[in-house]
């Protein structure tokens, strides 16, 4: 069996062990990272990733009179994420993120070149205000995918004369301790079927999380919570929480939180799918009536995404059949329809500003268009009666009345008929709260009938649950050493990014205030890298 060996094995190529790599070259290590995909995949979720951030107290939130500190988000993150005062961990890591993200995030990525688009979003406000109390949703200029690029080219750089060793195609296939010490591993080549003994004094897990598999998300989601018969892949499949099990059973290593999870609750199967069950994640329209498989308005709460995921993917996930309909016309998705993602935002990840505003103003006609053409699940109708027959033909039913469909649209249409009260309606009120802020309403419409001259056509988006990431994994220290059931390091073991819970095996708790996923890899990346190299 061949052996390579270096100072530090990184298992898993996204961005938390790129950056891993990258810091550790700096600082003067011999690096191997090991990653199952392929070379052009090279930057796992983060390569198609969209780019959006969470951070606190920067100079683009001081730009735009956001009043922001580490005290106020860390006091959003503890409320939202609902994290238990005593769970140690979780709660140091939260604290280090909110007081990070501006130096060790924000600073730091400029510093690499990587830019921010001139705007702060405000995203998961909370149902009742109890999330993100102010705006720190940065959207790196080129997408995740510029950023992962960009760093993967700096990791090469640092790792010149033979000091970067990186190995795609190839699976780890077992963990080798001697002595209570982590020694590194053995992987296979998945072409060749030659093993390779990869030793290492330290090694860090980077190999994502568990939602890759959506038996291992089964087994283990909440009891408490609905669970979807069907749902999409919005993660990746090699994250399969394999090596989790293997940390734990072979060295003691601890898995906590493993049952929170950050999955999204409109998602449609991608019309060209890169895995069996590849999703898209569709950032739901605010102005979308969003109705269950019968075509009934869901409630009594509608469901309107910006203000609570976690609670909106319950919803979806208690409903009698697993998919939900988004009913809107076409000028409400030229203004709001949105896939996330770097795909399918080409004019962010190109970096083409001119097209991006045109689009901005005038409409996304291309999305728009481009989903109408290649997804059966984006569905366009002249009339409710057509539409209505689609929708059927599609699921092979007769749940859709087209009286049904018609009586919700009345209904709606109504609250903008004179003598209509618009914001006795939840979601009319919270669509006019969306738009108070300016980037917001650049991107959300002010309410109107469905029915309105000139909106059309209809179109309805046959939706389900999508997962996407694991909030709980390793729990590991603020150097990202995994600990052990005493609590204690095990000697010469770190975990970074998704497969550690972001930090700490569950920073987030059960919700996220959005955009914690990316900083939350180079945090505890850096983290590592820092410690391994003073070790």
């Amino acid at each position: 069996m061949a052996t390579t060996a270096s100072d530090t094995l990184v298992i898993g190529g996204g961005l938390a062990g790129i950056v891993t790599a990258l810091e550790l070259l700096r600082a003067g290590k011999t690096v191997t990272l090991i990653d199952r995909d392929s070379p052009e995949r090279f930057g796992g979720l983060a390569l198609w990733a969209f780019g959006g951030m969470a951070l606190v107290g920067t100079p683009l939130q001081a730009k735009m009179k956001i009043a922001d500190s580490p005290e106020r988000a860390l006091a959003d993150w503890q409320r939202f994420g609902e994290l238990a005062p005593d769970d140690h961990w979780p709660q140091q890591w939260a604290r280090y993120y909110v007081e990070q993200s501006r130096p060790q995030v924000y600073d730091w990525l400029l510093g690499e070149g990587i830019k921010f688009m001139p705007a702060v979003n405000l995203v998961e406000r909370g149902m009742n205000g109890d999330g993100n109390s102010v705006p720190r949703y940065h959207i790196v200029w080129g997408t995740s995918r510029f950023l992962t690029l960009r760093l993967i080219e700096q990791m090469h750089a640092a790792g010149q004369g033979g000091r970067l060793k990186v190995l795609h195609g190839h699976r780890v296939t077992q963990l080798d301790h001697a002595g209570g010490r982590i020694a590194g591993a053995v992987a296979v080549d998945e072409a060749t079927g030659r093993e390779r003994r990869l030793s290492a004094a330290t090694v860090v897990l980077a190999m994502g999380g568990i939602n890759g598999s959506h038996e291992e998300a089964r087994r283990n989601w909440p009891a408490g919570r609905p669970l979807p018969k069907t749902m999409l892949n919005g993660a990746h499949p090699f994250a399969d929480g394999r090596m989790h099990h293997w940390a734990a059973d072979q060295l003691g290593a601890r898995i906590t939180h493993a049952g929170e999870m950050w999955n999204y609750a409109a998602g449609i199967p991608h019309p060209f799918p890169h895995f069996p069950g590849h999703g898209l994640s569709l950032i739901p329209c605010k102005s979308a009536l969003w109705l269950n498989h019968r075509g009934e308005r869901m409630g009594p709460e509608p469901l309107v995404t910006g203000f609570d995921t976690h609670w909106l993917c319950q919803q979806v996930a208690a409903q009698e059949k697993p998919w939900t309909w988004q009913l809107l016309n076409r000028r409400i998705a030229l203004k709001e329809f949105a896939v996330s993602g770097a795909e399918h935002n080409p004019r962010i990840r190109d970096r083409q500003f001119l097209r991006f505003v045109k689009e901005t103003l005038l409409g996304n006609h291309r999305l728009v268009d481009q989903m109408a053409a290649q997804s059966p699940h984006f569905i366009v109708a002249d009339t409710l009666a057509e539409l209505a027959a689609k929708m059927n033909a599609l699921t092979a039913s007769h749940d859709i009345r087209v009286e049904q469909l018609q009586s919700i649209v009345n209904a709606w249409d109504g609250l903008f008929a004179p003598g209509g009260q618009p914001e006795s309606d939840t979601q009319v009120r919270r669509i006019l709260q969306a738009r108070q802020w300016k980037p917001d309403s650049l991107r959300t419409c002010k309410p109107a009938p469905l029915q309105r001259p000139g909106a059309g056509p209809f179109i309805a988006i046959q939706t389900q649950l999508i997962t996407r990431k694991s909030l709980g994994g390793l729990q590991t220290d603020l150097h990202s050493r995994v600990l052990g059931a005493d609590g204690q390091p095990i000697d010469g073991l770190y975990c970074v990014g998704e497969a550690a819970g972001f930090g700490g095996g569950g920073a987030a708790g059960k919700r996220s205030l959005e955009g914690t996923f990316l900083p939350g890899c180079i945090l505890t990346a850096r983290a590592a890298a820092r410690h391994v190299a003073a070790g």
